[in-house]
């Protein structure tokens, strides 16, 4: 997969995407990060990007022409999104999304954003990671990168990792134990040393059930509620929800 982003501070998206996974996936070929200055097709001595926005106003406002030649000098992989409050919520079914395509791009904006014809005529969509607003969209780029970059198939080395995590299944994900079985006090459950597979899964579903009903209520609405066999999962280990 090819991932292009485009921003004024191009070592701050590059060093993140070195770091992990994604930078093992990146040197064994799984992930084609490329990162390019936005001030790469500027013309003047300052490498200006950036002008005072028409009709007065605070901040200024990253114009169009460095922006349209930056993107135009790589020809990149679409679509290009621009990376900004307004846009789509980012979350784990567009992170799925995306890394079914071979390839797509991000725009960091800076300042108070973007000239409004680059919205229109040079991005293909919008992303938003949440509502905050932040300096700028690196950080935004390096968050979307790591999300998508770990399911392309090679980057992680195990597969079923994917699978079984938070939102997997419009779940949380179920509660981990390592060794010690007991530290401080504190044990951890028998069952996950039991053997017994079939009730480890039932167990793990179970928790994760519980643990989305205390946390994100609202993803259990958003997937219908619950089935009879998770039910039957939370009756086994006597979980009872909270009420709503």
């Amino acid at each position: 997969m090819r991932i292009d982003v485009f921003s004024i501070f191009p070592e701050m998206v590059d060093h993140i995407a070195n770091q992990s996974v994604i930078g093992r996936g990146r040197r064994d070929g799984h992930l084609d990060i490329r990162v390019h200055d936005l001030r790469q097709t500027t013309t003047d001595v300052h490498n200006t990007v950036d002008d005072a926005p028409f009709g007065g106003g605070a901040g200024m406002v990253m114009m169009p022409e460095p922006l349209f030649g930056a993107v135009e000098a790589v020809e990149p992989p679409r679509p290009l999104f621009y990376l900004s409050p307004s846009g789509r919520r980012f979350d784990q079914l567009m992170a799925h999304e995306l890394a079914e395509l071979d390839g797509f791009s991000l725009l960091c904006g800076r300042y108070e954003g973007v000239d409004e014809r680059v919205r229109e005529h040079l991005c293909d969509g919008e992303i938003s990671v949440g509502d905050v607003v932040l300096a700028g969209g690196e950080v935004a780029a390096a968050m979307i990168i790591e999300a998508v970059g770990r399911l392309v198939p090679g980057v992680l080395g195990n597969a079923t990792s994917v699978e079984d995590e938070s939102f997997a299944d419009g779940l949380l994900e179920y509660p981990h134990y390592t060794r010690p079985a007991e530290f401080r006090g504190w044990g951890s459950p028998d069952v996950l040393r039991s053997g017994d597979h079939g009730k480890v899964a039932r167990w793990r579903l179970a928790k994760a059930i519980e643990r989305t009903a205390h946390n994100r209520p609202d993803l259990l609405d958003a997937r219908g509620g619950l089935s009879a066999d998770e039910q039957r999962a939370l009756d086994e280990f006597g979980i009872d929800l909270p009420e709503r």
